[in-house]
């Protein structure tokens, strides 16, 4: 904005995620090129957040609660108000780009969308990383779990990993690409999350930290076979996988055909392949769908650079002006 005009509208973006990367459950994300929710926010005077209104071309969106307590977005808006102390409140209206339960980070972009529209509201905009918080208020209404694997690259971009109180950018080279596949299916984050119940032996623990330090450092270095060896779940793929039909095939034709590894998105039921190449990933992404449809699925494939966007401002505007780009 110009002239010291304070913006009173403003409208974000915030892409699709992989949570987990597989290895690194809770804590390892990676932002998705393609699909996107859009939240616009009102800089409104009375000192409460509200939803307006939750629409767009997803299924189900109409369905998702208006009450800003219980959706992330709101939640997430109700965090920031509160943290900053702020004597006005917000009005946000959501535009869902990103299937509900499809393991993509839908709720997670709503809330962080609303909050980086929200942020260059205020008086004195903050930096991504004061950001973190809020978004874990908001992403806990949908999982019952503070966990920054979807909000933190969302908020940085790429990949990321996410602690309790920290946004780690980790370097990916421009040669990987990912296919993720989103089957016509549903799986919700607290039914995925009820399998992971029961303990896991030591050993096993082990194994899977082994498998982190070797995909950790295959990043740093820009390695593929370290990537390839590190990029195995022992611990949540085996116990999720059931869940998903057509998933066990989906990856087996990913791997077939290069993948340095393949694994479930998030919570599923999407699924995801890293490759070496954009060729090879946009080489594999048809016959990964063409095993969910084998299971009785269609599907959506998306071809990604690993180091993907970040949620941005599309707009921002003060009272009487026209919209800015940002």
């Amino acid at each position: 904005m110009s002239d010291g005009i304070a913006a009173r509208q403003a409208r974000a973006f915030a892409p699709a995620s992989v949570g987990n990367i597989g290895v690194g459950f809770d804590l390892l994300g990676h932002t998705v090129a393609g699909p996107r929710d859009v939240a616009t926010v009102r800089r409104i005077a009375e000192p409460t957040v509200r939803i307006a209104a939750i629409g767009g071309p997803v299924a189900g969106a109409d369905s998702l609660p208006l009450q800003a307590e219980r959706n992330t977005a709101g939640q997430a808006l109700i965090a920031l108000r509160a943290r900053l102390g702020l004597e006005h409140g917000f009005e946000l209206e959501l535009e869902k780009g990103i299937p509900l339960g499809s393991g993509l980070g839908g709720s997670a972009a709503s809330c962080v969308a609303a909050l980086v529209a929200a942020n260059a509201l205020l008086d004195r905009p903050l930096p991504r990383e004061a950001l973190y918080e809020c978004a874990l208020d908001g992403e806990a209404v949908a999982s019952g779990s503070r966990h920054g694997d979807n909000v933190a690259p969302m908020l940085l971009g790429g990949v990321v990993m996410a602690t309790a109180t920290r946004m780690i950018a980790l370097p990916a080279p421009d040669w990987l690409h990912a296919a993720v596949v989103h089957p016509d299916q549903v799986l919700e984050t607290r039914r995925a999350r009820a399998v992971l119940a029961e303990p896991y032996p030591l050993p096993l623990v082990v194994a899977q930290s082994a498998h982190l330090a070797l995909f950790l450092t295959g990043l740093q270095r820009g390695d593929a076979a370290l990537i390839c060896e590190g990029l195995v779940d022992l611990l949540v793929e085996p116990r999720r996988a059931p869940l998903i039909p057509g998933f066990a095939d989906a990856k087996r034709a990913a791997l077939e055909r290069g993948a340095l590894g393949a694994s479930i998105s998030g919570a599923g039921p999407s699924t995801f392949a890293w490759f070496a190449s954009r060729a090879d990933a946009e080489a594999a992404a048809p016959a990964m769908q063409a095993a969910f449809a084998a299971a009785g699925y269609g599907s959506r494939a998306y071809v990604t650079p690993v180091a993907g966007p970040r949620a941005e401002v599309m707009e921002a505007r003060a009272p009487g002006t026209q919209a800015a780009a940002r």
